[in-house]
């Protein structure tokens, strides 16, 4: 890859055996340094899929947000600097996100085996059929998401459940199906509960089916449980990863929303009206003073408010790649730049950090079933 426009962000490294350069840290992971940037890459879960610590995600961005042009100098920008993870979604923009992302890897023209597209299932028409997990929707839909990215195949399928409206057992075949048919190389669940998680894998390994190897999941400073608490099990147990979204929480933790709601932001946007309420609620003002806290401390590392918020999330057992959300390539250059972050990072810091946010997970809570 060409990396003449990544940025130079500095890590440890120590000189495995073998000769590989693996940094400290995340052991478990098998973390090392690109060879061509400064980008870290960690296995998904326990799979052997080597994915950027940093992803580029599409949400609210392509095929809405941004225009083709800036979407194509974002991506280029990632890709050059090593990010090789791309993840989308067939209700992104009602489509357009996927096909605004295949248009642009047609244009590139870089090699398929050098990057890793990823989708989700579940919002696919307006039709009773076209949404859910049946067996016919998950088929039907990775192939329509297949036409609009002009792919052969993705690297992972996600099952994204915002309710249960298939039987886990029709779930785990339908996946298990399109990976056969080499339609996706790996499975994976979004939002899914750590119960339902571990039902999937319970079903595979009793049909000698494929098992999901990664949960996408929301986690930010205010969002901590689940990632913290019943992912690392889950990973420890059956080898499941963390793909992460949202670490900046809609923008909340860079410092713009500290002294009101700007006209341009997400807040103010048509269709974020719960964002704004949330600001404005008490917990919301809460929220808000303990972020500037948290920017001056950010300051003492000479980092901005959204690269500590971002290291943060990439400190965390288990987690493989944090997905950004971008909307030009000055916030993509300043995110990519927290990898510098990490090494900053001392369990001091976290601990004091723990003690501005007070709500540090505690061990034994129970993760209802959702």
């Amino acid at each position: 890859m060409n990396n003449s426009s990544a940025p130079a962000c500095q890590s440890k490294v120590r000189t495995e055996p073998v000769n590989r350069l693996t940094l400290l840290g995340h052991a478990h992971m098998k973390e090392a340094l690109g060879r061509h940037s400064n980008m870290k890459y960690r296995n998904l879960g326990k799979s052997g899929l080597r994915v950027s610590c940093l992803g580029l995600g599409t949400w609210v961005t392509f095929g809405s947000q941004i225009s083709d042009e800036m979407a194509e100098s974002v991506m280029t920008l990632a890709y050059d600097s090593g990010v090789n993870l791309f993840d989308t979604a067939e209700v992104y923009a009602s489509g357009r996100a996927e096909t605004t992302l295949g248009n642009i890897l047609k244009k590139k023209g870089w090699r398929r085996s050098s990057y890793v597209v990823t989708t989700k299932i579940y919002w696919g028409g307006q039709a009773e059929t076209e949404r859910g997990l049946s067996r016919k929707h998950i088929i039907e839909g990775l192939r329509g998401s297949l036409s609009r990215l002009q792919l052969d195949y993705v690297d992972i399928v996600f099952a994204n459940r915002s309710d249960i409206n298939a039987p886990m057992e029709e779930v785990v075949r339908a996946m298990t199906f399109v990976i056969d048919q080499g339609l996706a190389m790996y499975w994976g669940t979004s939002r899914w509960s750590a119960v339902e998680i571990m039902e999937a894998y319970s079903v595979a390994r009793q049909f000698n089916l494929v098992p999901p190897v990664c949960e996408q999941a929301e986690y930010h400073y205010f969002q901590r449980d689940k990632v913290e608490l019943h992912l690392p099990e889950l990973y420890h147990k059956i080898g499941v990863g963390a793909m992460t979204w949202s670490p900046l929480a809609c923008g909340l933790l860079t410092g713009k929303y500290n002294e009101g709601v700007p006209e341009s932001s997400r807040a103010a946007m048509k269709g974020y009206a719960w964002l704004k309420e949330r600001l404005c609620s008490d917990e919301g003002k809460k929220q808000l003073s303990q972020i500037k806290e948290l920017h001056l401390l950010a300051d003492r590392l000479n980092c901005t408010a959204a690269q500590l918020a971002i290291a943060w999330c990439l400190r965390s057992e288990g987690v493989s790649s944090v997905l950004l959300g971008v909307s030009n390539t000055e916030q993509l250059l300043e995110n990519l730049c927290s990898i510098r972050v990490l090494c900053q990072l001392t369990p001091p810091l976290i601990a004091e950090m723990d003690t501005v946010l007070g709500n540090k997970p505690r061990h034994g809570k129970k993760e209802a079933r959702s």
